[in-house]
């Protein structure tokens, strides 16, 4: 009866690679949750301020298109142009106070 040879050159890899595979995975640990929480609380904060300046440049440019329509509806004479201003004005306004509501109620 012959000895199985435990370190054949096949079974010498094979172990080689399971205990490579064993520190590798003893060495890579996930975050705990709350370090993932706060990753994910962190990157959605900084979302923030460029979302407020893209809807303030969008903003800007609906705003000169709102004035020109008011500009119009004023030279042609129409009797609800301080109908159309209002709402212009209103909408400008609740722009600016929208974001800065949020910021201030969000704590962002």
């Amino acid at each position: 009866m012959k000895k199985p040879n435990l370190l054949k050159p096949t079974s010498s890899k094979a172990f080689l690679a399971s205990l490579l595979l064993l520190l590798i995975s003893i060495t890579a640990q996930a975050q705990d949750g709350l370090a993932g929480i706060a990753e994910a609380d962190r990157q959605v904060r900084s979302y923030f301020a460029a979302g407020t300046s893209l809807m303030y440049a969008i903003g800007a440019i609906l705003g000169l298109i709102g004035a020109v329509k008011v500009y119009q509806k004023w030279n042609a004479g129409d009797p609800d142009t301080g109908k159309v201003a209002a709402a212009w004005f209103g909408s400008c306004v609740f722009l600016v106070v929208v974001a800065t509501v949020i910021q201030s109620f969000f704590g962002v």
